[in-house]
């Protein structure tokens, strides 16, 4: 097996933190998001496109996800009658995900219990750590993405 360089190591030590971050992270989205009958999935969906309606696909790639696995969110959301796919007037077989009154609600809901608990988290941490993470996830995300989707 071939022996990593520190920097090496220490990318892989970081890629372990984020993994484990991601399942932390994921884990307390499901929580913030279950009194509103969401998960953290459908939560980020909606957030995507509360804004305005969107593709699944443009979901996909603004949450930098694929398709696929945004299709079923989006397929669940409409199902549960949180969101509707309407016509696309620049497309006409990719219809528009737009969240419904039921799933503005239910994100307002999560929203808020999310500034709560963004808010008791951020105190438990030196801020210049987290500008400093950020900084660090950036560079990782914009190394890892192909050249075009930059």
């Amino acid at each position: 097996m071939e022996q990593l360089s520190r920097r090496g190591l220490a990318v892989s030590e970081l890629a372990i933190e984020v993994f484990r971050a991601n399942g932390a992270l994921l884990a307390a989205g499901d929580a913030l998001a279950r009194p509103a009958g969401l998960t953290s999935a459908r939560w980020q969906v909606l957030g995507v496109i509360d804004h305005a309606p969107a593709t699944v696909a443009e979901v996909a790639r603004t949450m930098g996800l694929r398709r696929q696995s945004v299709q079923q969110t989006a397929d669940a959301l409409t199902s549960d009658g949180l969101a509707v796919f309407v016509d696309n007037p620049r497309h006409r077989r990719a219809k528009l995900l737009d969240p419904t009154e039921a799933g503005r609600r239910a994100l307002a809901e999560v929203e808020r219990a999310h500034a709560v608990w963004a808010d008791a988290l951020a105190a438990a941490l030196d801020p210049s750590q987290i500008e400093a993470a950020t900084a660090a996830l950036r560079a990782l995300t914009n190394a890892l993405e192909p050249e075009g989707s930059r």
